[in-house]
C-alpha cells in the first residue's frame, strides 16, 4: 500500500510574513540604518556565508567574527574537558555560561576599535551581543540540532570555541549534548527577545527571515492546536526495511534503524509563512511556551524540558539490537547531571512470526558469571551466550513491554517498535552487540562498568512476566469504542492508554501534554468539540502532540479508514509520580 506519511508537517501561521534571500533580508536590516548589528549563531550555522553576503549587500566597514573575542582553544578545552570527559560516550550537564568562553581583555580591545568605527559595523558568531554593549539591531540565527549533526558529520561544523572539524562525529555530539547546546540554550533563552529578527540558515544558500515577533506569536499560535515535529530517520548496524515503505525513505540506502518521530530536543518545526517555510528548533517551543504546550504540574516537575520521546526501531530484515541497561535516577544523577532516567517501553507495531524481545534475567543465573562473560566477550571477541542468561519472549503485533531503568533488554529481529520513552536519550548501557562493527567500521562503545553497576539482578522471568511484560486493562468503553491502560509499569512516570474505535472518541488533556501515534488505521481527523483549531489529518505511524492547553479534543476514523477500526497510543505524565517527588 502506498505510502501517506507525511514527513515534512507544516504548521500555518497567520498573519505574518517572511523574508527569504540575502539581498531582501539584508535590504530590510538597512531600512532604519542600525550602525551595529549583532549577528547571533547557534553552534552549527555556517558563519562565513553570512559573513559573504553581509560584505556584498552591506558593504560594512568592519566585521567581527566573535571567537575574536573568545578565550584561546586550550583554554576552552580545559574549561569543558570536566563535562566532556574522557568516556567515549557520556560526558556531565555543564553549569557554564556563554560568557565563560570570552576574555574580557580582549572585549575591551574590540570595543575601542568599535567606538573607532564610523559606519556599519557587523559582529557575528555566538556572543556576537556581548562584544558589543548596545548593538542598534540584533538578529537570532538557529539551528536545529540534527542539522547540526549532519555537518558534524560532514566536517563542516566544529564545537562552540573549538576548530575541531575533522574530530569523530561521537566526540563532537557528545561535546554537544553535554556542553554546547547547554550553553548556548541558556544563552537564547536571555538574547532572543531582546533580538528584532531571527534567520533560518538551515538549507545552504536559501535563508529566511522573520520577524522574533512573528517567531513568538506562531508559537503561541502552535500550542492552541495539535501538531507534529518533522521527523528523521537514521541508518545503522542493525537496521531494517520497513521505514522506507511505511514512511517513503531513500530506497538505495540500505537500512534505516530509527525514525525519530517525536524528539523535540533534535526534531525541527517547520512555520508556514504563505509560501515560505521557516525552519525552527522545536525545542524553542518547550522554552517559550512551557506551560501551555507541558502543563503547569508538568512544567513545575521537569522544567523547560520536554519529557516524552516517541521513536522507531525498525528491525525488519535486519538484526538484534545491542544487549543494553539504561541508568537507575539515582546512578543518572551522580554520573552524568541528569535529573531523570531512561525508563521506557517497546510497542510491538509490527512484527514478523519470529519477533522476540530479550527483557529480564532467567533465573537462577550467577551474576559474576554473567559480566565474566560479558567482559570476555568484549576483551577477547568470544561469543556471548545472551540465551544463557537474557529471558527471550515471543512478540506479536500490539504487544507492549515496560522497560524500567535497570532491566537488562533488547529488541530482536523482525520487527517494529515504536520506543516510547523518557527523555535522556543517549543514556544506554550496551552490554553486548552481537560482535559486530558499527556503520563507520569500528566496534560500537561498550558500557560494562556503568551497566554492572545498575543492573537489577532480581528482574528474572517470574518477576518480568508480572511487573512488565504486555499487561493490559480496560479502563472504560462505549460505542465503537475501548480504552485501555497498556505499559502497567508503576516505577514509570509515563502513563499509556490505547484506543481501539471504529467511530469518534472524546479525549482530554486534562492541563497535561499528550503525545499520540496512529498504531492501526490509514487516516483519523483530529477535532476541537468547540472549533478551537482548525481540524487535523493524522495518517498511520505519525506521532503528533496535543499540547496542556487544548484541553478538549477528538479523534475519528477517516478518509479511507471511515468506518473501520482505528487504534491509537496514547502518552502522557502521571501527575503522581511529580506530587510524590519521584522526580526531584
Amino acid at each position: 500500500m502506498k505510502s501517506n506519511f507525511n514527513k515534512f508537517p507544516i504548521i500555518p501561521i497567520k498573519d505574518h510574513t517572511c523574508i527569504a534571500g540575502w539581498e531582501d533580508i539584508l535590504k530590510e536590516l538597512t531600512v532604519n540604518t542600525p550602525e551595529t548589528v549583532a549577528i547571533e549563531c547557534y553552534p552549527g550555522v555556517f558563519i562565513n556565508e553570512i559573513i559573504a553576503a553581509v560584505k556584498q549587500f552591506l558593504q560594512p566597514e568592519l566585521i567581527i567574527n566573535t571567537p575574536e573575542a573568545m578565550k584561546p582553544e586550550n583554554e576552552i578545552s580545559a574549561m569543558v574537558q570536566n563535562y566532556v570527559t574522557d568516556d567515549p560516550v557520556f560526558g556531565y550537564i555543564n553549569p557554564l555560561e556563554l560568557e565563560d568562553y570570552f576574555d574580557s581583555s580582549k572585549i575591551t580591545d574590540l570595543r575601542k576599535k568599535l567606538d573607532e568605527i564610523k559606519g556599519c559595523t557587523i559582529i557575528i558568531g555566538p556572543g556576537a551581543a556581548l562584544v558589543s554593549e548596545k548593538p542598534d539591531m540584533i538578529l537570532y540565527a538557529d539551528m536545529p540540532r540534527w542539522e547540526i549533526q549532519k555537518r558534524f558529520r560532514q566536517n563542516t561544523a566544529c564545537n562552540l570555541g573549538r576548530t575541531n572539524y575533522t574530530d569523530s562525529f561521537s566526540y563532537q555530539y557528545k561535546h554537544a549534548y553535554f556542553v554546547d547546546w547547554r550553553v548556548c540554550d541558556r544563552y537564547k533563552k536571555r538574547i532572543l527577545n531582546q533580538s528584532h529578527f531571527v534567520l533560518d540558515t538551515t538549507v545552504p544558500h536559501q535563508p529566511k527571515m522573520i520577524k522574533t515577533t512573528a517567531l513568538f506569536e506562531a508559537l503561541q499560535q502552535t500550542v492552541q492546536q495539535p501538531f507534529r515535529v518533522v521527523p528523521f530517520f537514521d541508518p545503522g548496524p542493525w537496521g531494517g526495511q520497513w521505514l522506507k515503505e511505511v514512511c517513503d525513505l531513500d530506497r538505495s540506502q540500505p537500512n534505516y534503524a530509527w525514525g525519530f518521530d517525536c524528539v523535540p530536543e533534535e526534531n525541527s518545526l517547520l512555520l508556514g509563512f504563505g509560501d515560505q517555510v521557516f525552519e525552527i528548533p522545536s525545542l524553542n517551543l518547550v522554552f517559550f511556551q512551557p506551560e501551555a504546550l507541558l502543563g503547569k504540574q508538568v512544567y513545575e516537575g521537569f522544567g523547560d524540558e520536554f519529557p516524552i520521546r516517541f521513536d522507531f526501531l525498525d528491525t525488519m530484515e535486519g538484526g538484534n539490537l545491542s544487549l543494553q541497561v539504561h541508568p537507575l535516577k539515582e546512578y543518572i544523577k551522580e554520573k552524568f547531571g541528569m535529573t531523570y532516567t531512561q525508563d521506557e517501553s517497546y510497542y510491538m507495531l509490527d512484527v514478523k512470526e519470529d519477533a522476540f524481545v530479550y527483557l529480564g534475567l532467567k533465573e537462577n543465573i550467577d551474576p559474576e558469571c554473567m559480566m565474566k562473560d560479558l567482559t570476555a566477550a568484549q576483551n577477547h571477541s568470544i561469543p556471548f551466550d545472551a540465551d544463557q542468561y537474557v529471558q527471550k519472549w515471543p512478540m506479536k503485533k500490539h504487544d507492549h513491554v515496560s522497560i524500567p531503568a535497570g532491566t537488562v533488554h533488547c529488541s530482536g529481529a523482525n520487527s517494529v517498535v515504536l520506543e516510547i520513552s523518557a527523555t535522556p536519550y543517549i543514556f544506554t548501557f550496551k552490554l553486548w552487540d552481537w560482535g559486530r562493527m558499527g556503520l563507520d567500521g569500528k566496534p560500537r562503545p561498550i558500557s560494562l562498568e556503568h551497566g554492572k553497576n545498575v543492573i537489577q539482578w532480581d528482574r528474572k522471568t517470574s518477576w518480568t512476566q508480572k511487573n512488565i511484560l504486555n499487561l493490559t486493562e480496560v479502563v472504560q468503553e462505549g460505542d465503537g469504542w475501548r480504552e485501555e491502560r497498556t505499559g502497567l509499569d508503576s516505577m514509570s512516570f509515563i502513563e499509556t492508554r490505547r484506543h481501539w474505535f471504529t467511530k469518534k472518541v472524546v479525549h482530554h488533556t486534562e492541563g497535561l501534554v499528550n503525545v499520540l501515534n496512529l498504531i492501526e488505521g490509514r487516516e483519523v481527523i483530529v477535532e476541537s468539540p468547540d472549533h478551537r483549531f482548525e481540524p487535523y489529518i493524522i495518517h498511520y505511524a505519525e506521532t503528533f502532540i496535543v499540547p496542556a492547553q487544548v484541553g478538549a479534543y477528538t479523534i475519528t476514523p477517516h478518509g479511507e479508514s471511515a468506518g473501520k477500526e482505528c487504534v491509537t497510543i496514547k502518552a502522557s505524565i502521571r501527575t503522581e509520580m511529580i506530587s510524590h517527588k519521584v522526580l526531584k
